[in-house]
């Protein structure tokens, strides 16, 4: 019997989920045995899972679950060296680049363990089966804003947390852009048509912010982009790969210009193909902005869980996007589970 072991998370500030109550239910029916772990900071009570029939197991003890155990999470684990015997389900963070993805391979490697990577799970067309691109895109681009709003005052912006709603993030938002009796900034978002895109754009929008909408078409070109500095705000939505353009170069930092805040929503600066190289490392919730220059200010939001910011909403549209893949789990060989251990064996051996 295929068994999923839904683990807890051990990242501070990560209280998403990837199975709802409903698709645990859904896949119990189908057949499967599922282990969900206790944990302290999950945004969807425990006790929904075990009325669904799922086993409880104790937060953290993924380590010992049985070897057949296919062991499912969101953020990377601890980075204690331990060498990974289980098939996982994550976002490992390894395949482009990344120098911490290269120690989660080796401990793959050790181990004897799998990783399907949840951003490479893809359909026959190459397109990703489930993201929380646009949760990302909507929190990255509040937490940007804040960081404008907190310069209008004179500041920086302070730490940021949870919000139980859609709705509570605006009016708050909404609050402290009107406290700095400021117009309202111009912002420009890149990969406009993606979902990372259309979430940042429609937050600036529920703000009465002025977006300039840009995809692949207006950057084709290459560079220089001298109409991101004209702009306010910049909210990078595409994730970097070969061949991805520099939107915002290291000149940018002396250069004439209304830039003043990044939002880096793709939030991938130790990668080699960067396209925001400004900064060098991701930002936090407890500092949540990288003050990169000072004449004038320029401010880099990247936070790398921002979907956890509205943790109930995005852990129900995750969930609701991957469960038909998850009900495929009886066959890792086949559809998007045989494309995505392709795709790790490729990379492990690279």
């Amino acid at each position: 019997m295929t068994h999923l072991w839904v683990r807890a998370e051990q990242r501070p500030n990560e209280e998403r989920v990837g199975l709802t109550p409903e698709g645990a239910a859904a896949l119990i029916a189908a057949g499967l045995r599922v282990t969900v772990e206790e944990s302290s900071v999950r945004a969807i009570p425990l006790g929904g899972y075990r009325d669904a029939g799922c086993e409880i197991a104790p937060e953290n003890s993924w380590p010992d679950a049985p070897r057949d155990a296919i062991i499912f999470g969101l953020k990377e684990l601890p980075e204690d060296g331990t060498p990974l015997p289980h098939r996982h389900i994550m976002f490992g963070h390894a395949f482009k680049g990344q120098h911490s993805g290269r120690r989660l391979l080796e401990r793959f490697k050790a181990g004897g363990g799998t990783l399907y990577d949840l951003e490479y799970l893809v359909d026959e067309t190459g397109r990703r089966v489930a993201a929380f691109g646009y949760w990302a895109g909507y929190a990255g681009a509040a937490v940007t804003l804040k960081a404008w709003a907190a310069q209008q005052q004179g500041g920086i912006c302070g730490p940021v947390g949870v919000y139980p709603s859609k709705d509570a993030l605006n009016a708050a938002l909404a609050s402290e852009l009107d406290a700095t009796d400021a117009t309202r900034p111009r912002a420009i978002v890149i990969g406009a048509l993606g979902r990372v895109g259309t979430g940042a754009a429609d937050l600036c929008t529920a703000m009465g912010v002025e977006v300039t909408k840009w995809d692949m078409a207006e950057t084709a070109s290459g560079g220089p982009f001298p109409e991101i500095l004209a702009h306010d705000i910049f909210l990078n939505c595409i994730f970097a790969r070969p061949g991805t353009p520099v939107f915002v170069p290291r000149s940018a930092l002396t250069a004439h210009r209304a830039l003043t805040a990044i939002g880096d929503v793709a939030c991938d600066p130790d990668s080699d193909y960067n396209p925001v190289p400004v900064y060098d490392r991701a930002t936090s919730w407890d500092a949540p902005v990288l003050r990169v220059a000072k004449d004038p200010v320029l401010d880099v939001m990247a936070i790398d869980n921002l979907p956890s910011m509205l943790p109930v909403e995005s852990s129900q549209d995750y969930a609701a996007q991957l469960l038909p893949s998850l009900l495929t789990l009886t066959d890792l060989d086949a559809g998007v589970w045989g494309r995505a251990r392709a795709t790790f064996l490729d990379h492990l051996e690279g």
